[in-house]
């Protein structure tokens, strides 16, 4: 049935690569005229939006994970949908086929300029990356390094009104050992390279306003604008700067700040001003394990400068912007595997190799066991692990698979995947399988993981022939996450399912929110390979 399946949809595949999902887990929109924030409740840490005409584009940082610079469309800034990456592999390749955990695609900012979508990053390693494109959904160009060099983050273009061109940036202290500064530079008028030295225009050091950086750049009424948070991640605020220059000098106001709310550290967005005359800031807030999750802020500007919120404090709710859209749609998240394609919702650690797995004809996402280095103590440089970001703050996963071994010590199965992690998987002991936790703290240490025995299992199936012989084992796994911790449990049969091993405590990424999805290694040096077949993946309540 799922063959027959899969070909209907290969011809239907353009069709179907739009199609709108609504989420059982988390939707912002109340179907009221009201939202309720965050509008995206899952890791798009440091978000930049753009409008053109009537639609919204957003992208995220996506640091090491592949693909990179995801795009998002909206009609209303509410409801949202993936629609694309921009990104399919980051360079120098020895670095990025690898994980490089925290490193790559930081802070971005997408603008429409000249009938072409552009956005900019900055790597603390390499220099100021740029893309384009005439359709965000289409192809982007391959990136580019526009200014070369160590330590630029957070980058910004702004198109002044005679065609010139001017970039603003802040500074990676690990890289450049100075930051809480921003600065700005001239441009060529295509935005490819720098015409002028860096002018420091703003200095928070020694001052309640530490840790400036995420500047966005714009133009409103004959002033230069720089919104920029400040005070740090999770307790930070939000600031606006005005000059009649970009070059400054420019004053400046704190627009938002957490206040009497439970929102923290509400900052690091995109203002955006609406077709319909309306002005909003799309803004970031720190969720430890969840990671950077998505707030909508009303801008009020009456008094000349940006004030966000309600009277500069963050809204839980508040009535939804104006639009001709009444559309529910929401990120993907389940996952049926039906589709020529990987879904949008899932990402690499590093770079892909096409070894790492595909998707298949018979309506499966197979993933090959990844042979893992010679003394290693745990699964952080694994950069075959297929994950996603957590949709909700409760949340159940369900995955259908069979596991095929072709030798010894080869396991797959599920995994909540952060600085520390457990995964529930299958290992090949013999000729059967045994069920494990698997538990590693500090991974990023190098500390080993744990490996807790919950069952043996027998094969559900074994291979008649004697070429490359393999056993299979068809199983159930889950995992229900509630308060930031992960509960696991298994099923033979999808209906009757049993709690496996400890509750384990989520623990966040380097620079992103913990992940879920798949993970299959082995630690034979000859063997072939064996693999996860993956039926479905399906996000649920509680």
């Amino acid at each position: 049935m799922k063959q027959t399946v899969f070909f209907i949809l290969m011809l239907l595949w353009p069709f179907v690569a739009e199609a709108q999902q609504r989420s059982e887990v988390w939707s912002p929109d109340r179907g009221d005229g009201t939202f309720v924030n965050p509008v995206i409740n899952a890791d798009y840490s440091d978000p930049d939006v753009c409008v053109v005409g009537e639609d919204y584009y957003l992208t995220a940082s996506s640091f090491q994970c592949i693909p990179g610079l995801p795009i998002l469309h909206s009609r209303d800034l509410v409801n949202w949908q993936i629609i694309n990456h921009a990104v399919k592999r980051l360079e120098p390749r020895e670095v990025f086929d690898k994980p490089s955990h925290g490193n790559g695609i930081w802070a971005p900012s997408i603008r429409h300029h000249n009938g072409e979508f552009y956005i900019y990053w900055g790597d603390p390693d390499y220099g100021v990356m740029m893309v384009k494109a005439k359709d965000p959904a289409g192809e982007w160009s391959k990136p580019v390094c526009v200014i070369e060099g160590k330590g630029m983050i957070d980058t910004t273009p702004l198109w002044d009104d005679d065609g010139r061109c001017y970039l603003v940036n802040g500074w990676a202290n690990s890289r450049s050992r100075f930051a809480s500064v921003l600065t700005v530079r001239e441009m060529n008028a295509e935005g490819t390279a720098p015409i002028g030295e860096p002018v420091i225009v703003f200095d928070g050091n020694g001052t309640e306003n530490r840790t400036c950086e995420g500047p966005k750049f714009y133009k409103r009424d004959g002033w230069y604008w720089i919104m920029c948070p400040a005070g740090g991640v999770p307790t930070g605020f939000q600031l606006a700067m005005r000059s009649r220059s970009p070059f400054g000098p420019y004053e400046y106001k704190v627009v938002l700040a957490q206040g009497k709310t439970p929102i923290n550290g509400p900052h690091q967005g995109g203002w955006v001003h609406t077709p319909f005359g309306e002005d909003w800031f799309v803004h970031f807030q720190d969720k430890e394990a969840y990671g950077r999750v998505v707030h909508l802020q009303p801008v009020d500007w009456s008094s000349g400068w940006p004030i966000m919120g309600s009277k500069g404090e963050p809204v839980s709710t508040y009535k939804k912007p104006k639009s001709n859209s009444t559309t529910i749609v929401n990120p993907a998240e389940s996952d049926e595997f039906n589709a020529p394609v990987l879904g949008r919702q899932w990402q690499w650690q590093a770079n892909y190799d096409q070894t790492f797995g595909m998707p298949t004809a018979f309506g499966t996402m197979r993933l090959y066991t990844y042979k893992l280095p010679e003394g290693s103590k745990n699964l952080w440089e694994v950069p075959s692990m297929l994950l996603q970001k957590t949709p909700s703050d409760e949340f159940v996963a369900t995955a259908k698979l069979r596991f095929t071994s072709k030798d010894q010590h080869q396991m797959g199965g599920i995994i909540m995947m952060g600085l520390d992690y457990s995964a529930l998987v299958v290992e090949r002991v013999g000729d059967e399988f045994q069920l494990q936790q698997l538990v590693c703290k500090a991974a990023d240490k190098g500390h080993e993981q744990s490996v807790n025995v919950l069952a043996t299992l027998k094969p559900t199936q074994r291979d008649k022939i004697d070429y490359q012989p393999a056993i299979h084992e068809d199983i159930y796994l889950r995992m229900e996450v509630s308060h930031g911790q992960c509960r696991f449990a298994w099923s033979s049969n999808g209906k009757s399912f049993k709690p496996a091993g400890e509750v384990f405590d989520m623990k966040e990424g380097k620079w992103i929110g913990a992940k879920i999805g798949f993970v299959a290694v082995e630690t034979s040096p000859k063997a072939n390979r064996g693999w996860i077949d993956a039926d479905w993946f399906r996000v649920t309540r509680r």
